[in-house]
């Protein structure tokens, strides 16, 4: 397998990007590589853009981002929809400034289209968000727009989770508004950067979900949840993402929290197998050794900086 993409000059500069199923290990490699490298990271996952959406989505603490600066987290309110074009445009810039600065720059995450976007140029559709369709659509709820998803764009709904309220707007946003499906849109210009792709996905990943699972509990995940309905109300789409909808039932006492733990932990892991396939079949990543992968990442990057 190429280690590089858009390899057609060595003289491009170099992204690397690190990806991996949730719970993978990403965060804890990401910042010994950045420590290394001296470079900061930039967050690639869809959840982490949004601000008071801390622990469900186990973003970086306060003391690894004390660590090494991190880019691209906490970039608008949870009701504020980031869409992809928003995120890459933004991202991009990113890119650009780290590239011009330290002669690399460094992606981090698990959100499969949005690295996809950056590392192999995909480009979006450039569709204004229409307000009248999210309002019907919020009123439809998320069962039934996923499955009108599968009806006028199953190609789209093969790479978007039953339960990802926001990109399943979206699509449905832009082929109601155009009468073409967002997957027959998308247009690539590769981007002018050679890529490094380095994948985690350690043998032990379920004994993992399940760790990490516990520990957002833990952490405080029903509080957090308590938090975002105060400010947004118990209907905030992304109070539908994993974790934070079970939160959500247990303080609606609809289930215990023993039950919020168990369908969490299935739902991740279900997640995860997702995310494992899209990675095998979208992306060429090396995947590292998962006993010294930080030895392996560096000896691939001092290999391909030369």
């Amino acid at each position: 397998m190429a280690l590089l993409t858009n390899t057609d000059s060595p003289r491009k500069p170099l992204v690397i990007a690190l990806l991996g199923p949730t719970a993978s290990g990403k965060t804890e490699l990401a910042i010994d590589l950045a420590e290394k490298l001296q470079i900061s990271i930039l967050n690639v996952d869809s959840r982490q853009l949004y601000k008071g959406m801390d622990i469900g989505t186990a973003k970086p603490t306060k003391e690894q981002q004390e660590r090494v600066p991190h880019e691209l987290l906490n970039l608008r309110d949870p009701d504020e929809p980031i869409t992809l074009k928003d995120f890459q445009e933004i991202a991009e810039r990113k890119i650009n400034e780290s590239l011009n600065s330290k002669g690399i720059a460094f992606l981090v995450g698990g959100s499969g289209l949005y690295l996809k976007a950056l590392t192999g140029g995909l480009r979006p559709p450039a569709v204004a968000p229409q307000r009248n369709i999210r309002k019907q659509l919020n009123e439809m709820g998320q069962e039934i727009c996923y499955l009108l998803l599968k009806t006028g764009d199953p190609l789209a709904a093969n790479h978007i989770g039953p339960d990802d309220v926001v990109r399943t707007q979206r699509a449905l946003e832009v082929l109601y508004a155009t009468g073409k499906p967002i997957s027959t849109q998308q247009t690539k210009i590769p981007p002018p950067w050679r890529v490094l792709e380095l994948g985690l996905n350690p043998l032990n990943l379920k004994a993992r979900i399940c760790k990490r699972t516990q520990q957002i509990y833990e952490n405080g995940l029903l509080k957090e949840t308590e938090e975002l309905i105060e400010r947004y109300g118990p209907n905030l789409h992304l109070l539908e993402t994993i974790g934070y909808g079970e939160a959500l039932q247990v303080l609606q006492s609809k289930i215990s929290l023993a039950e919020a733990i168990e369908i969490t932990t299935v739902r991740t892991k279900k997640f995860a197998k997702r995310q494992g396939t899209w990675f095998r079949n979208q992306h060429q990543a090396h995947w590292l050794n998962s006993e010294e992968p930080l030895s392996e990442a560096l000896t691939l990057i001092r290999s391909v900086l030369g």
